[in-house]
């Protein structure tokens, strides 16, 4: 199976533009192609699995990776998939995150002369000059044509700035720069930024003649890998700072019945043989095949020993008979207690399995909240010290997120 048809076969590829030349190029390693990540946090989350996925699977076969951070457009704010405008971010804000981005992608992809390469699109963005943008690429775009693009209509319902109107205009202009400058000949990215790209392809072919080589290829991000990255309440972050390793295990391990196998395909790189043979595993079967999805991403972001760790905590809780050190502990002292004490509400914060005395309370109200096994019921429960004999004092919110509280 070449590399292009592998990318089919896993669910990877939703639109292209010229799919004979575009599977030539990847099956023997000619393309040069980017992916552009927006800078608005210090983690990459597991939103943007897939695209690290694919670029380490590409790099495999022999292409060359371009990241790109939208340095720049982060300036600006991407349109695609909101409802509301994005918060306008510094300069020191962005470049901080551009950096810790690097740090967590060289755990898919190798940077380095002749290898990927990590470029910031405000280094040609801020640089340009309005009246001669306008004159030398607007004119390469209708109007007419934006407002149909899918990215703008549900902004148009509430209000689409003309900052944000300009984003097609700079995503295509990365595009063109890239070609010209790198000989990025492909670009990737989620099916929400069709038409962008689209825009990016069609300026190449206004600008530098319809022989110029410039390919779009479209991954099912948003429907599919967007969706994995959020939670109720916001990502499941890379860094393992912000996501345990543990947490980072649990939230595979908690995949649904129906996305196991579809998401052992698309993140994993175990063979496709040895997942199409899960497509009739039923029951206790499936939690066989979560496990194996859980270890294998949690191995390809935070290493071997740590999905070891992640996994034996996971049957210390569910089985029995595992090291329960590994699993999510907080540990508090004497300061932390009033009266010999702790309220469950400010046992949660301390936890931080919420972010305030008020989410706190709510989850109880609402019977989100288990210690040792019981539903917490009273607001104003409290724990002394002997309640931390032992193994420490258990605490569950929710059906999947487990902590484990010592006192020293």
């Amino acid at each position: 199976m070449t590399c292009y048809e592998e990318l089919k076969a896993r669910g990877l590829i939703a639109q292209v533009t010229n799919e004979e030349e575009i599977s030539k190029m990847i099956n023997e390693g000619k393309a040069v192609f980017y992916i552009g990540f927006d800078p608005t946090a210090d983690s990459l989350h597991v939103g943007h699995f897939m695209a690290l996925c694919l670029m380490k699977r590409l790099q495999m076969a022999g292409n060359k990776p371009i990241a790109l951070i939208g340095g720049g457009t982060g300036m600006v704010g991407d349109p695609s998939g909101r409802t509301d405008m994005r918060s306008m971010m510094t300069v020191e804000t962005i470049q901080h995150n551009c950096d810790c981005f690097k740090k967590q992608m060289e755990r898919f992809i190798e940077f380095g002369e002749g290898k990927a390469m990590m470029l910031n699109n405000a280094e040609w963005l801020t640089k340009l000059n309005y009246i001669e943008l306008l004159r030398d690429v607007g004119a390469c775009f209708s109007v007419n044509n934006m407002l149909r693009a899918e990215c703008y209509k549900q902004r148009m319902e509430k209000g689409l700035s003309f900052l944000e109107f300009n984003y097609m205009i700079m995503q295509s202009y990365d595009f063109y720069h890239l070609f010209q400058h790198y000989g990025c000949n492909m670009q990737f990215g989620g099916d929400d930024q069709w038409s962008n790209m689209l825009g990016g392809t069609e300026l190449i072919r206004r600008k530098l003649g319809k022989d110029a080589h410039a390919m779009t290829i479209t991954l099912l991000l948003n429907s599919e890998g967007k969706k994995m990255g959020k939670t109720a309440k916001g990502a499941v972050w890379l860094d393992p700072d912000k996501t345990s390793p543990y947490d980072f295990y649990q939230y595979w391990r908690n995949v649904g019945d129906g996305d196991v196998l579809k998401c052992l395909r698309m993140l994993t790189f175990l063979p496709l043989e040895q997942i199409d043979e899960m497509d009739k595993w039923e029951g206790s079967q499936l939690n066989t095949a979560k496990e194996l999805l859980a270890f294998e991403l949690t191995k390809l972001v935070h290493g071997e020993e740590e999905a070891a760790k992640a996994q034996e905590a996971a049957k210390a809780l569910f089985v029995g008979g595992g090291d329960l050190a590994n699993m999510p502990t907080t540990t508090l002292t004497a300061d932390d207690l009033t009266d010999g004490t702790v309220g469950v509400l400010d046992l949660l914060v301390k936890c931080k399995l919420a972010p305030s005395k008020k989410e706190a309370r709510r989850l109880v109200e609402q019977g989100g909240v288990e210690v040792n096994g019981e539903k917490v019921a009273d607001v104003n429960a409290h724990y002394d010290t002997t309640a931390f004999a032992g193994e420490g004092l258990m605490v569950k919110k929710g059906k999947k997120v487990f902590h484990r509280v010592l006192m020293c």
